[in-house]
Formats: C-alpha cells, sequence, structure tokens
C-alpha cells in the first residue's frame, strides 16, 4: 500500500498496483482511514477478478466458451450480464460501422485450443474479412446468442479491461468511497476529487502522462482511453506537440498517430479509441462530434492535436 502525502483535510489517496487481465491496474481511493481504504482496495480487486474470469473462454464452465462452440449449430443462452454486454458491443459496432467489432474468426471450426484469449486485442486492426458483427444474433426474449458461421467467435480484448474498471468503481462507490481513480494500463477512470478537492486531471490520475499536450485536461467523473497505431509508432513521442483548431483549420491529410477518448464510461472509452485509429481524423472527428457526453483527441503523425467540441487544452 502506498499512500501520498496526507493534506491538511486528512485525506489521502491511497494506491496499490496488481497484474489483472494481462494488464497492470492501478487501484486508487481517496480518504483518511488505511485499514478501510485497504479493504476497499481488496474489494475492486475481487470484482476486476470476477469480470476477467467471467469474460475469459476457457474453462468448462465459461459461458463465452459454449457460445463460441455452438458457432453456426444453435442458440446458446447467455448469462444476463454477458448478454447486455454483448448487446452494447453491437450497438458500438452499428455506430463505426464494424470498426470496433468483438467477433473474430479462428480458421478453426473443431479445436477449441484455437482460441486466442480475449481476442481480438485492443491495438489490432479489425480487418479480417470473416469478421462480421451482424453474424451476431440476440434473442432478447429468450436471452439467448447466435454465431451464425461456424468457426466464428467472439471476444473482449477491446472493451473486457474497460468494463471491470466500471465495476469496481461501481462496487467502491456502493461502499462509500466517494473518490479515486482506476488506472488499466494506462486508460483511466476517474470519480470525485483530488485529496486537495481540486478536479482530477489526465496527470494527476496518471504521472507516467505528465509529457502530453492535454495532461491537465479535466477529466473528474469521467473515462480516458487512449489507444497508439500500433502498426507505425511505439509511442507518442518526445516531440513538441502543436495544437490545432480543427474547426477552423480543417484537416490535413495525415494519419493518426494516437486517440483518446472521453466518456461517462470506461467500456465505452476502451471500446472507442481503436476504431476511430481506422476510421481517420475527419471521419472520427465527424462521428465523435454527432455523439453526447463523449469527446476525443487525437494526435496525427505531425504532432498536431485535433480535438472535437467541448475539448479545450
Amino acid at each position: 500500500m502506498l499512500a501520498v502525502k496526507t493534506l491538511s483535510n486528512n485525506l489521502t489517496t491511497y494506491r496499490r498496483n496488481v497484474h489483472a487481465m494481462g494488464d497492470k491496474f492501478e487501484i486508487s481511493v481517496v480518504g483518511n482511514d488505511a485499514l478501510l481504504a485497504n479493504e476497499q482496495i481488496n474489494i475492486a480487486i475481487d470484482e476486476i477478478n470476477r469480470v476477467e474470469k467471467l469474460l475469459s473462454a476457457f474453462g468448462d464452465d465459461s459461458n463465452i466458451k459454449q457460445i463460441n462452440r455452438n458457432a453456426g449449430i444453435e442458440p446458446t443462452r447467455a448469462n444476463g450480464e454477458i448478454f447486455r454486454l454483448i448487446s452494447r458491443a453491437l450497438q458500438i459496432s452499428e455506430l463505426t460501422h464494424g470498426a470496433f467489432d468483438i467477433t473474430y474468426f479462428t480458421g478453426n471450426t473443431d479445436n477449441d485450443n484455437a482460441l486466442v484469449e480475449n481476442s481480438p486485442v485492443k491495438t489490432a486492426p479489425y480487418s479480417i474479412m470473416q469478421t462480421n458483427y451482424q453474424n451476431v444474433v440476440l434473442d432478447e426474449t429468450k436471452q439467448t446468442i447466435f454465431l451464425k458461421e461456424k468457426g466464428m467467435r467472439i471476444g473482449f480484448g477491446a472493451n473486457s479491461k474497460g468494463y471491470a474498471a466500471d465495476r469496481a468503481k461501481y462496487i467502491l462507490q456502493m461502499n462509500g468511497v466517494s473518490s479515486g481513480v482506476i488506472n488499466s494500463g494506462g486508460d483511466l477512470l476517474t470519480w470525485g476529487t483530488q485529496p486537495n478537492l481540486k478536479p482530477w486531471t489526465v496527470a494527476a490520475a496518471d504521472p507516467d502522462q505528465r509529457k502530453q499536450p492535454f495532461a491537465h485536461l479535466n477529466i473528474s467523473n469521467m473515462a480516458f482511453a487512449t489507444s497508439i497505431n500500433a502498426e507505425k509508432y511505439a509511442s507518442v513521442g518526445k516531440k513538441k506537440f502543436q495544437s490545432i483548431d480543427a474547426a477552423k483549420k480543417g484537416f490535413p491529410v495525415s494519419e493518426i498517430k494516437s486517440v483518446s477518448i472521453m466518456s461517462p464510461t470506461a467500456e465505452l472509452a476502451d471500446a472507442m479509441a481503436s476504431p476511430i485509429i481506422n476510421i481517420g481524423v475527419n471521419a472520427g472527428m465527424y462521428l465523435i462530434n454527432q455523439l453526447n457526453q463523449i469527446a476525443c483527441i487525437i494526435v496525427d503523425d505531425q504532432n498536431r492535436v485535433y480535438t472535437s467540441k467541448g475539448v479545450n487544452i
């Protein structure tokens, strides 16, 4: 347990790192009781572990495995939580015209060992020919999922950590934790305020992002997820960023280096970040500007920064 300096109001940020879902989670809670904070963090970790098991494609009791095994054969009754998660994922697929897609194709209709845990990954391109979210059939009355094509699979690598963060935040709030941050591999989910009663900013929630041009962006009570164009860049880079008023100057032809999404939930932010890279600056910014309670920051290959409406950096 790591506690930062206690302020005059006796509030402290208690932090702990844990490895889960193939990544590092850092859970921070604001309070004045180290023992209670430690107990609350344990509860949050338990919830993250529960979500990881729920969304796993392995294990004989895995609902995801059952759905995948019955691809092209028959519908499978889904756990209510999984059914709702898939339903929301398909809505995002529709919204992004398939740029976000939880389906993938194994090329092997018989061997479950061909399954890749929680595929597709967040940074992978969604370009496999057999991938098609429209071949996922939901029956709300019977609460069943049917994958039309044999060899078709679903996985939650693109939004599972965000959903786990949302659930952990919900559990913490239900237990009376009024302020905190959940950092899942650099993607942030905040609520309440810092111990000094100031809003959470990107840099306050994740000091590793202090060098970003938008480090002081207010993200209190929001999720903030960043996706890097892994095909072109290993990192955002250390060059000086030049802010651009996209609405006035328009969009030059350029490739996207990184996308950061702000939204009320980590699940949505997590899911939307990678598709915008594939959609491009113009279409991506247009899409985000049509939506409520969601915003984005795009950095292109010339280190120029574009922001959607409502974002000031």
